[in-house]
């Protein structure tokens, strides 16, 4: 990679983490800090620990207390470039409150007078803000906080365990610590497990990508008939593999042709206009370059 693209590619990056970081420390001062719940992981802990102390320690402080030695230890023994990046977003989500407060912009919470005031949709809200810069974050670098330099640092150092649980057992501790610290009431926790919930399918649609695709794997005696119809009513390109039914013990034709959610419909109309024909489809996540045929 010649140094240009190195620099751009650096520069994506940083941009990136500090969009994301902005994205998530927003929805942890506007909708999440004020209100008696906290996010997962590291960042829940930090959050329950500014709540446990009140005011005597600021909120960012406590972020980049528990999270930056994380990173920084990512860099030393895992990936340096990654530590820098994790370093940089958990930096700019711990001081975007402050920047808010020198804004005057107030959070939306009861004690703001926020007439409107509901603490589920603050739950609702959090998850799908925080979710939305998580999953850049992970599509981009693997990874989106504190969490994750742990489950790297334990999976250097002993291979054979299984880091899945980490982020389980983190979480967890941070509902059941949550009970305690905001007054041992049913609701603190509830709300964390609400955040975390829709948070984790934001990041779960954000992963599986905004191209995607269903694609048909059609069984048919006449190939050509059925792919120029496929073409010419859907306007994307079909791909022809020969195969053997061992039922019948014939040879026949296998179509392959993705196609956007919406074109399922006349996808089944077409499929059912030629009897004897097999099909199945699945869902394509993510789809690569131009699958549409070309018309001239």
């Amino acid at each position: 990679m010649e140094k240009t693209d190195r620099i751009k590619e650096w520069l994506l990056d940083i941009l990136t983490a500090v969009v994301a970081g902005a994205i998530v420390g927003s929805a942890y001062h506007l909708f999440q800090n004020s209100n008696g719940f906290a996010p997962g992981g590291v960042g829940g802990l930090a959050t329950i620990t500014y709540h446990f102390f009140g005011d005597k320690i600021s909120w960012s402080v406590l972020m980049i207390a528990f999270n930056l030695p994380i990173f920084i230890l990512v860099s030393r023994y895992v990936n340096r470039k990654l530590g820098v990046i994790l370093s940089i977003y958990i930096l700019v989500q711990s001081f975007i409150p402050d920047i808010y407060n020198f804004m005057g912009i107030k959070a939306y919470s009861l004690q703001n007078n926020a007439e409107d005031f509901n603490i589920v949709f603050a739950c609702v809200i959090t998850g799908v803000i925080s979710g939305f810069g998580f999953s850049m974050m992970l599509r981009r670098f693997g990874a989106s906080g504190g969490t994750y330099g742990i489950s790297a640092l334990i999976k250097k150092a002993r291979p054979e365990i299984n880091i899945a649980y980490v982020s389980f057992i983190m979480d967890s501790c941070v509902v059941l610590i949550a009970f305690f610290v905001y007054g041992m009431k049913i609701t603190p926790p509830v709300c964390t497990l609400m955040n975390l919930f829709i948070a984790n399918i934001i990041v779960d649609n954000g992963l599986s990508g905004v191209k995607n695709g269903y694609k048909f794997e059609i069984v048919t005696s006449e190939p050509e008939k059925l792919a120029e119809e496929l073409m010419m009513r859907l306007k994307h390109g079909v791909t022809e593999i020969r195969v053997h039914g061992m039922y019948s013990d014939t040879d026949k034709h296998m179509l392959v042709c993705i196609i956007n959610k919406r074109q399922i419909g006349e996808m089944m109309k077409i499929i059912k206009s030629h009897p004897g024909t097999f099909a199945s489809f699945q869902k394509v996540n993510e789809v690569f370059g131009n699958f549409k045929r070309n018309v001239k």
